[in-house]
């Protein structure tokens, strides 16, 4: 395991522009930090929530602090840096904590593949079977107790799912692989209500033999609080 990301507290303000939150340090200094991420954050970015944060030490940088966990009033924690999922998922990997993707040969990151000029997020191939295309997403909405993905509309990911089922039907495996970043999740559903062009395209991803991975991030493993 690497260094743990060293994150310091602060009380959210609001969330804007997407990529912008102002926030309240432990000092009482209202400051502006970068938001890595471009969902909805539903849940997750509610005024008054606590935020725990990382700094950046390029100089050059207009915002230092980035935004990694959202701590809830009921002691859940969410990642909100969607940034980090593939590097937890590929620690994971690289670490056999995942039980179906053991014993590859190679691990290969951001490979171009597919009709539609992708990149898959990770790549492992094996001596004994077909290589493996695995796709990541961030699962981070939470419902009456029940987790979703997405948490707004993704043609981006719905494009992702054409490719994993286009993979499958030319003798390849794929993998979808949901990285739970929320404490509250116990198990995750594709967002009918939200997307449903893209729980159509999962229900058929799944009927074509597309592999349906759900791995709890334990984000305790990869931040240390100060």
């Amino acid at each position: 395991m690497t260094d743990k990301i060293k994150v310091q507290k602060a009380k959210l303000i609001k969330r804007y522009k997407r990529f912008l939150a102002d926030v309240i340090l432990e000092n009482g200094e209202e400051t502006t930090i970068h938001v890595a991420n471009t969902g909805a954050m539903t849940g997750c970015a509610n005024p008054g929530d606590t935020v725990w944060y990382s700094t950046s030490e390029n100089k050059k940088r207009k915002y230092p602090f980035s935004w990694e966990l959202t701590e809830k009033a009921n002691g859940d924690f969410i990642c909100v840096n969607t940034h980090q999922a593939n590097y937890f998922v590929t620690s994971a990997i690289e670490n056999n904590k995942i039980a179906a993707l053991m014993g590859f040969s190679a691990l290969k990151r951001e490979v171009k593949y597919g009709i539609e000029n992708s990149k898959i997020d990770i790549l492992l191939s094996y001596a004994d079977k077909p290589n493996h295309y695995i796709e990541i997403k961030s699962a981070t909405l939470l419902d009456n107790n029940q987790g979703y993905f997405p948490d707004t509309t993704t043609v981006r990911g719905q494009k992702h799912l054409s490719e994993l089922i286009n993979i499958v039907n030319h003798g390849e495996c794929s993998v979808l692989i949901f990285a739970i970043m929320h404490t509250g999740i116990t198990s995750v559903l594709p967002a009918k209500h939200i997307d449903k062009r893209y729980a159509e395209l999962f229900e058929v991803a799944q009927k074509n033999g597309v592999s349906v991975i759900e791995h709890h991030v334990p984000l305790q493993d990869f931040y240390r609080f100060t």
